[in-house]
Protein backbone atom coordinates (compact mmCIF):
# COMPACT_ATOMS: atom_id res chain seq x y z
CA UNK A 1 0.00 0.00 0.00
CA UNK A 2 2.67 2.99 -1.18
CA UNK A 3 2.22 5.76 -2.36
CA UNK A 4 4.05 8.46 -4.17
CA UNK A 5 7.16 9.39 -2.14
CA UNK A 6 6.98 12.71 -3.57
CA UNK A 7 3.79 13.14 -2.33
CA UNK A 8 4.03 12.33 0.75
CA UNK A 9 6.87 14.36 1.54
CA UNK A 10 4.81 17.32 0.43
CA UNK A 11 1.95 16.49 2.59
CA UNK A 12 3.96 17.58 6.15
CA UNK A 13 4.95 21.29 4.53
CA UNK A 14 1.38 22.00 2.93
CA UNK A 15 0.34 21.11 6.87
CA UNK A 16 2.14 23.69 8.15
CA UNK A 17 1.20 25.94 5.21
CA UNK A 18 -1.76 25.82 6.00
CA UNK A 19 -1.85 26.30 10.27
CA UNK A 20 0.45 28.70 9.16
CA UNK A 21 -2.56 30.27 7.12
CA UNK A 22 -5.16 29.95 9.62
CA UNK A 23 -3.38 31.58 12.54
CA UNK A 24 -2.81 34.53 9.87
CA UNK A 25 -6.80 34.44 8.72
CA UNK A 26 -7.98 34.03 12.48
CA UNK A 27 -8.90 37.08 12.95
CA UNK A 28 -11.01 37.60 9.69
CA UNK A 29 -12.59 34.13 10.14
CA UNK A 30 -16.38 35.05 11.07
CA UNK A 31 -16.27 31.91 13.30
CA UNK A 32 -13.31 33.05 15.58
CA UNK A 33 -13.90 34.52 18.66
CA UNK A 34 -11.08 37.23 17.96
CA UNK A 35 -13.24 38.48 15.15
CA UNK A 36 -16.41 39.21 17.09
CA UNK A 37 -14.34 41.01 19.40
CA UNK A 38 -13.30 43.29 16.66
CA UNK A 39 -16.40 43.62 15.52
CA UNK A 40 -17.92 44.55 18.77
CA UNK A 41 -15.41 47.20 19.40
CA UNK A 42 -16.13 48.62 15.84
CA UNK A 43 -20.32 48.61 16.44
CA UNK A 44 -19.37 50.56 20.00
CA UNK A 45 -19.68 54.11 18.91
CA UNK A 46 -19.59 55.27 22.26
CA UNK A 47 -15.93 53.47 22.82
CA UNK A 48 -14.67 55.57 19.72
CA UNK A 49 -16.00 58.53 20.27
CA UNK A 50 -14.52 58.57 23.81
CA UNK A 51 -11.02 57.92 21.97
CA UNK A 52 -11.89 60.48 19.31
CA UNK A 53 -12.84 63.12 22.66
CA UNK A 54 -9.88 62.43 24.34
CA UNK A 55 -7.52 62.88 21.66
CA UNK A 56 -8.66 66.25 20.44
CA UNK A 57 -9.25 67.38 24.54
CA UNK A 58 -5.18 66.19 24.36
CA UNK A 59 -4.15 68.06 20.96
CA UNK A 60 -6.52 71.18 22.65
CA UNK A 61 -4.38 71.59 25.75
CA UNK A 62 -1.40 71.42 24.20
CA UNK A 63 -2.15 74.26 21.37
CA UNK A 64 -1.47 71.79 19.08
CA UNK A 65 -4.20 73.05 16.48
CA UNK A 66 -3.16 76.76 16.82
CA UNK A 67 0.50 76.06 16.50
CA UNK A 68 -0.15 74.01 13.00
CA UNK A 69 -2.38 76.86 12.16
CA UNK A 70 -0.14 79.55 12.77
CA UNK A 71 2.80 77.27 10.87
CA UNK A 72 0.75 77.27 8.00
CA UNK A 73 -0.05 81.00 7.86
CA UNK A 74 3.89 81.95 7.74
CA UNK A 75 4.00 79.50 4.62
CA UNK A 76 1.32 80.99 3.44
CA UNK A 77 2.83 84.45 3.78
CA UNK A 78 5.94 84.00 2.63
CA UNK A 79 4.27 82.05 -0.37
CA UNK A 80 2.40 85.09 -1.01
CA UNK A 81 5.73 87.20 -0.82
CA UNK A 82 5.19 88.80 2.05
CA UNK A 83 7.16 88.34 5.46
CA UNK A 84 6.14 85.84 7.57
CA UNK A 85 5.62 88.14 10.82
CA UNK A 86 2.95 91.12 10.09
CA UNK A 87 3.79 94.34 11.36
CA UNK A 88 -0.26 95.38 10.57
CA UNK A 89 -3.54 93.99 11.28
CA UNK A 90 -7.23 94.91 11.41
CA UNK A 91 -9.21 94.58 14.79
CA UNK A 92 -12.82 93.56 14.49
CA UNK A 93 -15.91 90.89 16.39
CA UNK A 94 -18.82 89.03 15.42
CA UNK A 95 -21.32 88.06 17.70
CA UNK A 96 -22.93 84.58 17.19
CA UNK A 97 -25.39 82.63 18.96
CA UNK A 98 -24.13 79.92 21.15
CA UNK A 99 -27.07 77.36 22.41
CA UNK A 100 -24.69 74.98 24.56
CA UNK A 101 -22.37 77.61 26.01
CA UNK A 102 -21.30 77.48 29.67
CA UNK A 103 -21.65 81.68 29.32
CA UNK A 104 -23.49 83.55 27.29
CA UNK A 105 -24.49 87.02 27.19
CA UNK A 106 -26.78 89.31 25.28
CA UNK A 107 -25.24 91.56 22.62
CA UNK A 108 -28.10 94.73 22.88
CA UNK A 109 -26.71 96.02 19.27
CA UNK A 110 -27.86 92.73 17.20
CA UNK A 111 -30.29 91.04 19.55
CA UNK A 112 -28.27 88.16 19.70
CA UNK A 113 -27.84 85.49 23.23
CA UNK A 114 -24.58 83.85 22.76
CA UNK A 115 -20.64 84.57 22.64
CA UNK A 116 -18.63 87.37 20.72
CA UNK A 117 -16.10 86.63 18.97
CA UNK A 118 -12.98 89.36 19.01
CA UNK A 119 -10.41 88.44 16.42
CA UNK A 120 -7.00 90.05 14.91
CA UNK A 121 -6.61 89.69 10.84
CA UNK A 122 -3.31 90.73 8.77
CA UNK A 123 -4.08 92.49 5.53
CA UNK A 124 -5.13 90.01 3.58
CA UNK A 125 -7.80 88.48 6.41
CA UNK A 126 -5.22 85.56 7.74
CA UNK A 127 -6.20 84.57 11.36
CA UNK A 128 -3.64 86.34 14.07
CA UNK A 129 -5.30 86.22 17.28
CA UNK A 130 -8.89 85.23 18.69
CA UNK A 131 -10.60 86.29 22.30
CA UNK A 132 -14.04 84.13 22.60
CA UNK A 133 -15.62 85.85 25.09
CA UNK A 134 -19.90 86.44 26.38
CA UNK A 135 -21.72 88.48 23.83
CA UNK A 136 -22.23 91.55 26.54
CA UNK A 137 -18.78 92.29 26.63
CA UNK A 138 -17.89 95.30 24.75
CA UNK A 139 -15.70 95.37 21.47
CA UNK A 140 -12.59 97.38 23.26
CA UNK A 141 -12.37 94.92 25.96
CA UNK A 142 -12.29 92.07 24.13
CA UNK A 143 -9.48 93.97 22.19
CA UNK A 144 -7.49 94.73 25.63
CA UNK A 145 -6.83 90.78 25.72
CA UNK A 146 -5.82 90.41 22.17
CA UNK A 147 -3.25 93.13 22.77
CA UNK A 148 -1.62 91.54 25.48
CA UNK A 149 -1.19 88.44 24.36
CA UNK A 150 -0.38 89.55 20.49
CA UNK A 151 2.59 90.97 21.22
CA UNK A 152 3.72 87.66 22.38
CA UNK A 153 2.87 85.75 18.97
CA UNK A 154 3.22 88.37 16.69
CA UNK A 155 6.49 90.51 17.94
CA UNK A 156 6.69 92.25 14.81
CA UNK A 157 3.12 93.77 14.79
CA UNK A 158 2.65 97.00 16.04
CA UNK A 159 0.02 98.38 14.15
CA UNK A 160 -3.68 97.76 14.11
CA UNK A 161 -6.72 99.23 11.97
CA UNK A 162 -10.33 99.01 13.94
CA UNK A 163 -13.73 100.58 13.54
CA UNK A 164 -15.25 103.86 15.84
CA UNK A 165 -16.30 100.56 18.46
CA UNK A 166 -12.62 100.82 19.56
CA UNK A 167 -12.49 104.41 19.81
CA UNK A 168 -12.19 104.42 23.67
CA UNK A 169 -9.59 105.68 26.15
CA UNK A 170 -8.53 102.79 28.34
CA UNK A 171 -7.73 100.80 24.90
CA UNK A 172 -5.78 103.89 23.65
CA UNK A 173 -4.08 103.86 26.89
CA UNK A 174 -3.36 100.31 26.72
CA UNK A 175 -2.05 100.35 22.98
CA UNK A 176 0.41 103.74 23.67
CA UNK A 177 1.45 101.59 26.81
CA UNK A 178 2.18 98.20 24.95
CA UNK A 179 4.10 100.23 22.17
CA UNK A 180 0.52 99.74 19.54
CA UNK A 181 -0.65 102.31 17.00
CA UNK A 182 -4.78 101.61 17.11
CA UNK A 183 -6.14 103.33 13.87
CA UNK A 184 -9.86 104.31 13.74
CA UNK A 185 -11.17 103.95 9.93
CA UNK A 186 -14.38 105.14 10.21
CA UNK A 187 -17.32 104.87 7.83
CA UNK A 188 -18.12 107.43 5.17
CA UNK A 189 -21.93 108.00 4.07
CA UNK A 190 -21.53 110.58 1.29
CA UNK A 191 -21.63 107.45 -1.32
CA UNK A 192 -25.11 105.64 -1.36
CA UNK A 193 -24.96 101.66 -1.51
CA UNK A 194 -22.14 99.15 -0.42
CA UNK A 195 -18.45 100.22 -0.16
CA UNK A 196 -16.02 98.10 0.96
CA UNK A 197 -13.64 100.35 3.95
CA UNK A 198 -10.31 100.47 3.45
CA UNK A 199 -8.41 98.31 5.60
CA UNK A 200 -11.77 96.91 7.28
CA UNK A 201 -12.89 94.45 4.01
CA UNK A 202 -10.27 92.32 5.26
CA UNK A 203 -11.81 91.26 8.23
CA UNK A 204 -14.97 91.18 7.42
CA UNK A 205 -14.22 88.35 4.27
CA UNK A 206 -12.34 86.58 7.14
CA UNK A 207 -16.17 86.42 9.08
CA UNK A 208 -17.07 85.48 5.40
CA UNK A 209 -14.34 82.34 5.89
CA UNK A 210 -15.86 81.42 9.11
CA UNK A 211 -19.33 81.19 7.88
CA UNK A 212 -18.71 78.97 5.12
CA UNK A 213 -17.68 76.27 8.22
CA UNK A 214 -21.16 74.62 9.00
CA UNK A 215 -19.60 74.06 12.88
CA UNK A 216 -18.64 77.85 12.81
CA UNK A 217 -22.02 79.15 11.58
CA UNK A 218 -22.80 79.04 15.43
CA UNK A 219 -20.51 78.11 18.55
CA UNK A 220 -22.07 74.88 19.38
CA UNK A 221 -19.37 74.47 22.39
CA UNK A 222 -19.71 74.06 25.68
CA UNK A 223 -16.30 75.07 26.56
CA UNK A 224 -13.95 78.13 25.05
CA UNK A 225 -10.74 76.32 24.51
CA UNK A 226 -12.59 73.69 22.41
CA UNK A 227 -14.58 76.66 20.19
CA UNK A 228 -11.17 78.70 19.87
CA UNK A 229 -9.73 75.15 18.83
CA UNK A 230 -12.36 75.09 16.19
CA UNK A 231 -11.76 78.42 14.64
CA UNK A 232 -7.93 77.38 14.42
CA UNK A 233 -8.57 73.95 12.96
CA UNK A 234 -10.67 75.80 10.39
CA UNK A 235 -8.90 78.53 9.42
CA UNK A 236 -5.53 76.40 8.83
CA UNK A 237 -7.49 73.92 6.87
CA UNK A 238 -8.16 77.06 4.52
CA UNK A 239 -4.38 77.77 4.43
CA UNK A 240 -3.15 74.31 4.01
CA UNK A 241 -5.53 73.92 1.08
CA UNK A 242 -4.66 77.12 -0.29
CA UNK A 243 -0.87 76.43 0.05
CA UNK A 244 -1.34 72.79 -1.24
CA UNK A 245 -3.04 73.98 -4.33
CA UNK A 246 -0.39 76.88 -5.32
Amino acid sequence: MGGDPAVAAEAPEAGAQARRGDARGAERDPLHGAFWRRVADAADPFRAMADDHWWFRRFVRRLLFRTIHDIALMLDRERAGREASPSGGVLDSQTVKAPSAEKRGFDAAKEIVGRKRHIAVDADGRLRMVNLTPADVSDSAGAQTIIDAIRKRWPWLKHLFADGAYDRGKLMDKAAFRDFVVEIVRRTDEEAGFEPIPRRWAVERTFGWMGRWRRLVRDYERNLDVSEAMIHVAMGALLVGRIAHS
